[in-house]
């Protein structure tokens, strides 16, 4: 004698997987397409606001290693005594004006502004003159300078202490 197994409902409902309707597999795709194609179009704005960025900031590097010698330039013409001699102040605001087409922009002079550490840096502090300089910086040692609104040097600054 063999023994037949019976069927339950239950045994026929677990061997057959629910199946999904024609529209909730329509709207789950739907879904799906809509999601990948909005992360797409993130994608498409992020690169492109980075190389946009990659431009503007494309010379850094070499920006930042010619203001040295625009420093320099403008301590010789602070020392300069001859007037005959123009051709240092006609270099100097040839390569000035070449630097500012190609973004380079010069920080406001600070003098007796309080220390903003976002765009100075403090090198040394001294005596205060008066009580109301306390804080406030009284001498400039480099210009800060921007590159299309990015700090690419802070201004090196000398402020007064209590």
């Amino acid at each position: 004698m063999t023994k037949k197994k019976k069927s339950t409902k239950k045994d026929v409902s677990k061997e057959q997987p629910k199946e999904t309707s024609f529209e909730e597999k329509f709207s789950e795709l739907n879904d799906k397409h809509l999601r990948l194609f909005a992360e797409f179009e993130n994608f498409k704005k992020r690169t492109a606001k980075e190389r946009i960025e990659l431009y503007k900031t494309a010379g850094e590097d070499i920006l930042t290693s010619i203001l040295p010698i625009l420093d320099d330039f403008e301590r010789s013409l602070k020392v300069q005594t001859d007037l005959k001699d123009q051709g240092v102040a006609l270099i100097y605001n040839k390569l000035k004006s070449t630097l500012e087409s190609k973004g380079l922009k010069v920080m406001d002079d600070p003098v007796g502004m309080d220390l903003n550490t976002d765009f100075h840096e403090a090198i040394t502090k001294v005596t205060a003159p008066s009580d109301d300089m306390k804080g406030k910086i009284i001498d400039v040692i480099e210009k800060g300078y921007f590159l299309n609104d990015k700090i690419i040097r802070y201004a090196k600054v000398v402020v007064a202490n209590n």
